[in-house]
């Protein structure tokens, strides 16, 4: 009997490490960074009605997945544009790994990958790696990344910027299903420095350059992880991944209410799955409070969001996501669980965290267009809610509209949106478990007690020349201070002061508080004249009225920025 038993045993071992193992042959498993401009194009193409699946709520996508769905638009490349199509072959070249070769792909060192090595095509459309190895079971690819920038504020004084760093990636995938990759960066900044985090809003968060202790001001960045993937019978995909790149979660098109990516790196560990209608994204990340020089006042914040989401094919994507932060503690068993409701948890831990909860909505039964909604609640106001002033009613919604191809002109782009979010939402009683990373939103970057309309036009002159318009009109209500920096009124408008029991009203209208109308015109021109060249031309106009006090100051800046990846 107990012969058997080990043979059962053995068997099940067998069979599961079959279903993981199996014969399913996967193409480059890392991921892609969420900068990449084949971001931009999957979105045009999905809103154009091809049936792409490029999940707007989790957009992190691998070379694998982004391969796939350009295989599925070249087949239905008829119903393309001549700059589309133009687009789509440059993206096949840079993601069709198997069919890299010497006629579009080109290494500085090494032979082993049986790339050109003409120095010719070093400045070419060809793919370019300083170093790069491949066989069945193992790749290497190593890419050295620069920029150089250089930008000037105009209003309301001239004063400049320039900003230059180098650095390295190397990725890579093993036996088909372990996708890996480190990029390491490290820069300097001359000119102002002040000025600098506006050109680069990372420096707000960046320790080296806020620390400030070296006679140069620098700067460092760095990304890694270690991300696998597996489909255990056909039609399901399970991917686990630990380390730290930019994510993004929840949708939104100028910015989302989860997660917006506008903040500090997470270090995190992520569990996607996929089967039938059902999708699930299950994070748990750390990151830290507010930059403060007296090292024994830091502290770390830990993350924990769950999201599944249906499908329904030519109709819809519904989605509802949970999220906590807490501190003072080390990891929460609690939290860790993947298949929990967070909300219950928190309470049964004694009700010290802060919590969220999330619902939306993304269309993908309209051909050229697309709605998507999405409604926030911060903590618990469910018993509130037909209390719109009450300070507890800490909510948010966000509804947008993308039309590409607009009255049949190819190759544009229009997106409206209009984003509401009411007093004290992100804030929280314990100062630590506010809704931020390094004192940046982890949300929707406009802040609590604030609106917003976005209105965005993108027009692809052709595969190297994209424009971008973007204009913001935003409203905010913002907390009332004495001449000594007392709070006078707290009127839900920052983030990080919660509301007070004793000393605030309970009932808050929206808006209320010192009020803040801004006008912001961007206008970006991106060249990039040959591959991984990349030439982006940016101006920003900001036109501020304080509506309590009748001032009204105007402030622009822009900038030259050339990156590149060799």
């Amino acid at each position: 009997m107990k012969i058997n038993n080990v043979k059962i045993f053995l068997a099940f071992l067998l069979t599961s490490y079959f279903l993981l193992l199996t014969t399913y042959t996967f193409p480059q498993q890392e991921n892609v960074p969420l900068d990449h401009q084949v971001y931009t194009f999957l979105k045009e193409m999905k809103v154009k009605n091809l049936p792409v699946n490029i999940h707007d709520d989790s957009p992190n996508m691998s070379r694998a997945e982004i391969r796939k769905n350009l295989e599925c638009i070249d087949s239905l490349s008829n119903g393309l544009s001549v700059t589309e199509k133009k687009i789509l072959k440059k993206f096949q070249n840079e993601f069709y790994d198997d069919l890299a070769d010497s006629t579009n792909t080109y290494q500085l060192f090494g032979e082993q990958a049986g790339f050109s090595k003409n120095g010719t095509d070093f400045i070419s459309d060809k793919m370019r790696y300083v170093y790069a190895f491949r066989n069945d079971d193992v790749n290497f690819y190593l890419n050295v990344l620069g920029r150089a920038m250089y930008g000037q504020s105009f209003k309301p004084k001239i004063t400049n910027a320039e900003l230059y760093d180098i650095g390295f990636r190397f990725r890579g995938t093993l036996f088909d299903k372990l996708g890996y990759s480190l990029t390491v960066q490290k820069g300097g900044v001359s000119g102002s420095p002040d000025f600098a985090p506006i050109l680069d809003p990372r420096l707000k968060y960046n320790f080296k350059y806020i620390e400030n202790i070296e006679n140069i001001s620098n700067y460092d960045f760095t990304e890694g992880y270690l991300r696998y993937y597996s489909e255990p019978v056909k039609d399901m995909s399970l991917a686990f991944q630990i380390g730290r790149e930019k994510i993004k979660l929840g949708y939104g098109y100028e910015s989302k209410f989860v997660l917006s990516g506008d903040h500090p790196l997470l270090d995190f560990f992520r569990i996607n799955f996929n089967y039938g209608i059902f999708s699930f994204t299950s994070l748990h990340a750390s990151t830290v409070g507010e930059f403060n020089a007296d090292r024994s006042k830091d502290f770390t914040k830990l993350i924990a969001l769950n999201r599944f989401k249906l499908h329904f094919k030519n109709l819809l994507d519904f989605g509802l996501g949970e999220g906590v932060i807490y501190s003072g503690r080390g990891l929460d068993l609690a939290y860790l669980n993947p298949l929990a409701f967070y909300k219950f948890e928190e309470m049964s831990l004694q009700d010290r965290d802060n919590g969220v909860l999330w619902l939306d909505l993304q269309t993908n039964c309209f051909k050229n267009l697309e709605f998507q909604f999405t409604f926030f609640l911060d903590d618990d106001p469910l018993g509130n809610l037909q209390d719109l002033s009450n300070y507890i009613n800490k909510t948010g919604y966000q509804i947008g509209a993308f039309w590409y191809s607009p009255f049949s002109i190819d190759d544009l782009s229009l997106v409206f949106e209009y984003t509401r979010i009411r007093p004290y939402v992100y804030s929280h009683d314990n100062p630590k478990d506010t809704y931020t990373a390094f004192g940046q939103l982890l949300g929707h970057n406009i802040g609590p007690n604030s609106d917003q309309i976005f209105m965005r036009i993108a027009y692809n002159f052709n595969e190297k020349i994209r424009f971008n318009f973007d204009y913001q009109y935003i409203r905010h209500g913002q907390n009332i201070y004495d001449s000594q920096g007392n709070l006078v009124f707290n009127a839900g408008g920052d983030a990080f002061v919660a509301h007070r029991d004793i000393d605030d009203p309970i009932h808050i209208e929206f808006l209320d508080g010192e009020r803040i109308n801004q006008n912001i015109f961007i206008f970006n021109v991106r060249y990039e004249p040959f591959r991984n060249f990349i030439f982006d031309l940016f101006y920003r106009e900001i036109m501020n009225k304080n509506i309590s006090r009748e001032i009204s100051t105007n402030s622009s800046y822009g900038y030259l920025k050339l990156t590149f990846e060799l």
